[in-house]
Formats: structure tokens, C-alpha cells, sequence
């Protein structure tokens, strides 16, 4: 009976970022603590997606390759464990590029054009009508990882879930094809935490228009930061009534104050009146200066070891690999493209 216990295989979780900037506390809040506690009860693979990194930025790949072990120092420096998560590069795991060959021939480009998350994400580019290829079919390459590794929970935000469809439909597809069931559907872990809304809060967190707190913002960027946040434009007096609704302060304390009860408690002083934009921005910044610290300590002792952060990656690459190509000689089969067997 008790070797039963240890025989029981967890659930595969597969997520990932894409390595084109440092991490920021939308990621600490929308994903990556999410990934800390998963650790302990799931088999979980964690994918430095370089390869979708360029689908946008092939004219400029420094801008991926330069942020890969920036982003694998801020997994560990939150607490992502790599002896309890596999940690690997996209790029370092050859059947995930033949898999999207291969799923590639059973997707139209009109359902690609079609897939809500695609042409939501073209909108925000500049590309005209230079769409590179790439960006158009990363919801294939998407599939290749999560059936590369036969994943069937995908942390994702509601955004995300056409891209679970168009994972589901390409093995739908491909296990007609074989006439066999050799791939699995996966399902969305929804996120249940709200998104958290910029600094200006007005578009998107970017470091490039210095609207984000990076995991490894220093003291002074964070108090920066926090004195720029949005409020309510028309509390323009302590005495003044004030709104909560959009109000990016207290978004944030939601997020990260310890104690709901102070905050409610704060919400109601300032609604009535008599609570300023200086002292709520001081009590925020005192709380995110205490989270943020140990993340910035570690993430310094991480990132000045990059041979350490290398070899992670090498040894969950490598891993992968091992279980990525037995996928890969299914599908080749399904195929008949498996001469030399």
C-alpha cells in the first residue's frame, strides 16, 4: 500500500514567459507566485519561450537573448525551485520547431487569422502589413510545447483561452490523422487573481515606458515609482472625497499589503475624505520596499552566477529533450514519416 502512494503520477503543468525584458510585479502577481505553490503538488515545466521571443523581435534578437538568464535568475529569486520544477529554453529542444512543422499542415491561416488572442496582439504591434510569419502561427508552436511535454493544465489569464482551443483542436486533428490517441487535451488554470494595472494605469506594463517595478527595481526606482502611480484626478485635497474605482494605489495595496482589514480601512477614510494621496502612496511603498527586497538580494547573488543559471537550464533542456522526442517519433509515425525505424 504505501508504495502505491509514491507511484501515483502528478498532474503536467506547462508555463512559460517569453525572454524579451527583466520580469515585473505584474508577472510576480499574475504568475509566478501561482508557480511557487504549484511546485509542490504537480510536475511542473517552466519554458523560457526564446524562439516566441522572436516572432516579434527577429529584426532585433539581442533583445531575446540577452533577457534569458535575466529571467531564469527572477524564477529563482521568487522561490521557483529547480529541483521541484524543470526549468528549459525553447530553443534548446529540437522537437518543439519539428513539431510545429508538422502541425504547421493541419491548420488553415484562416483559423490563425481568426484566433482572438492573435489578432488582439496584432492590434497592439506596429506591423502593418508586415506580419511575420512567425507571430502569425505561434499558436502552433504553443501547441508543440504543451503536447511536447503532455501537459494537461495551462496556467493561463482569460485571454489566453483561444489558445487552448487551437491547442485541443490540433490534437483533435492529429489523433484523427493517426486514427489513434497518442496526443492529450489539455485544460486552463485560470488565473484568479486580477490583473494588475500598470503604474500610469493607462496601457500595458512595459519597461520601456517605465510604467512597471521590475524584480529588480532598486529602493530608489521603487519609491520613483510609487510617487508617479495614478489616483484619483479630482481628490485634489486631503479634505476631499476621493475614488477607490481605478484609483492604481490602491490596486496595489490590494495586491501586496498583508493586512485587508487596514486597507478596507484606508479605502473608507479616503472615500469619505480626509485621507491624502501622500500618506496612502507612503504605506504602499513601505510595503512593496519590504516584498521587493529579499526578491532584489537574491536575484543579485542569481544573476552574478550566470555559469549556475546556465547550467539549470542545461540540465532541464536536456531533460526535456529526453521526453519531447518520444512525442515527436509518435507524431513522425502518425505521419508515416518513420522510414528508418
Amino acid at each position: 500500500m504505501h508504495n502505491q502512494i509514491h507511484t501515483i503520477k502528478k498532474e503536467k503543468v506547462l508555463t512559460g514567459d517569453r525572454a524579451t525584458g527583466q520580469l515585473h510585479l505584474g508577472h510576480f502577481v499574475g504568475s509566478l507566485q501561482q508557480r511557487v505553490a504549484l511546485q509542490n503538488d504537480y510536475e511542473q515545466t517552466i519554458l523560457v519561450a526564446d524562439l516566441q521571443g522572436l516572432t516579434d523581435n527577429g529584426h532585433n534578437p539581442h533583445k531575446v537573448s540577452s533577457n534569458i538568464l535575466n529571467v531564469v535568475a527572477d524564477y529563482l529569486a521568487v522561490g521557483i525551485d529547480p529541483q521541484k520544477t524543470t526549468i528549459c529554453l525553447q530553443s534548446a529542444i529540437p522537437a518543439l520547431s519539428e513539431l510545429t512543422m508538422y502541425y504547421s499542415n493541419l491548420v488553415s491561416v484562416a483559423r490563425l487569422q481568426r484566433n482572438p488572442t492573435v489578432k488582439n496582439e496584432i492590434a497592439g504591434k506596429s506591423f502593418g502589413n508586415s506580419i511575420p510569419t512567425g507571430f502569425l502561427t505561434y499558436p502552433i508552436s504553443q501547441a508543440a510545447d504543451i503536447t511536447a511535454f503532455r501537459a494537461t493544465l495551462i496556467p493561463v489569464g482569460d485571454d489566453q483561452l483561444p489558445m487552448i482551443e487551437q491547442t485541443n483542436e490540433i490534437v483533435r486533428k492529429l489523433n484523427h490523422v493517426a486514427q489513434d490517441n497518442i496526443l492529450v487535451e489539455c485544460r486552463p488554470l485560470l488565473s484568479k487573481v486580477p490583473r494588475l494595472p500598470s503604474t500610469d494605469g493607462k496601457s500595458k506594463m512595459s519597461k520601456s515606458m517605465g510604467n512597471c517595478i521590475l524584480l529588480s527595481s532598486g529602493a530608489k526606482d521603487i519609491s520613483k515609482a510609487v510617487k508617479s502611480m495614478y489616483t484619483d484626478p479630482n481628490h485634489l485635497a486631503v479634505e476631499d472625497p476621493g475614488k477607490v474605482e481605478g484609483n492604481v494605489v490602491f490596486t496595489y495595496l490590494d495586491a501586496f499589503h498583508p493586512d485587508l482589514a487596514y486597507v478596507n480601512d484606508l479605502k473608507i477614510r479616503y472615500q469619505k475624505g480626509g485621507l491624502g494621496d501622500g500618506t496612502t502612496k507612503k504605506i504602499l511603498e513601505e510595503c512593496l520596499q519590504e516584498t521587493l527586497m529579499p526578491i532584489r538580494e537574491r536575484r543579485e547573488k542569481f544573476i552574478s552566477d550566470k555559469a549556475q543559471l546556465i547550467e539549470i537550464l542545461r540540465i532541464g533542456s536536456e531533460k526535456s529533450q529526453d521526453e519531447s522526442n518520444q512525442v515527436l517519433g509518435s507524431v513522425k509515425r502518425a505521419f508515416g514519416l518513420n522510414l528508418f525505424q
